[in-house]
């Protein structure tokens, strides 16, 4: 019987499942590279807000600590954004002619909050709370990065669960003393593997197998 197809026809098969697998493969990577990417996590991408708070001028220059806007983050599970009472606590004296507070001093007036435009958003089915991280020595700069070096705010991790293990599995290379947790361009003044082994200790953190646990974050 007559052969049906050329003996080139083995190459092209050949050659055809090969690009196939490589065009899978560069589907596959294009893929993560995208879910990565700033237009899918945002990280990096400055959010516009109604007033152009500069958090360089007041938690950099100023040396404002965190704790002054948002002043139940070591009590509560949110931080909370700061109510026009607090801003006009200084504006009330300072810089009361400058037309971008007017959102501001109208909010104080009429008691209506501003409405400002979130920055970093948890899906509804993870559980994140501010006062455990706050007072167990995870500084403020270590999820939301170097706040008092940005003109506006953005997002400064993806905040996806892989980066959040990172944390969990190994809390040690992370964890900072109490009286350092607010401020901003922190340097231990020890290694920081034997200072984080300590205060994993001090801190009496729960296990790895715990803070591992699907129920820890997800509830």
């Amino acid at each position: 019987m007559p052969q049906i197809f050329p003996p080139r026809s083995n190459l092209f098969a050949r050659t055809s499942i090969l690009g196939v697998l490589v065009l899978l493969a560069a589907a596959v990577a294009g893929g993560a590279w995208y879910d990565h990417s700033s237009a899918v996590t945002k990280v990096g991408v400055p959010i516009e807000q109604p007033v152009p708070f500069s958090h360089p001028l007041h938690a950099g220059a100023l040396g404002l600590n965190c704790r002054y806007c948002h002043d139940a983050v070591d009590q509560s599970a949110f931080a909370d954004i700061p109510p026009a009472e607090t801003c006009m606590s200084c504006h009330s004296q300072i810089a009361t002619d400058r037309p971008s507070l007017a959102p501001v001093q109208e909010s104080y007036q009429t008691g209506k909050p501003i409405e400002w435009n979130r920055v970093n958003q948890l899906p509804d089915h993870v559980f994140f709370n501010h006062q455990i991280h706050v007072n167990k020595g995870v500084g403020c700069e270590t999820c939301h990065g170097r706040v008092d070096q940005m003109n506006q705010i953005a997002k400064a991790h993806t905040f996806y669960m892989s980066w959040c293990l990172e944390c969990h599995r190994e809390p040690e290379k992370y964890l900072r003393p109490l009286d350092n947790v607010y401020q901003m361009g922190y340097q231990p003044a020890e290694d920081q593997a034997a200072l984080g082994s300590r205060l994993v200790q001090e801190y009496d953190l729960m296990s790895e197998q715990q803070l591992t646990n699907c129920s820890t974050c997800h509830r």
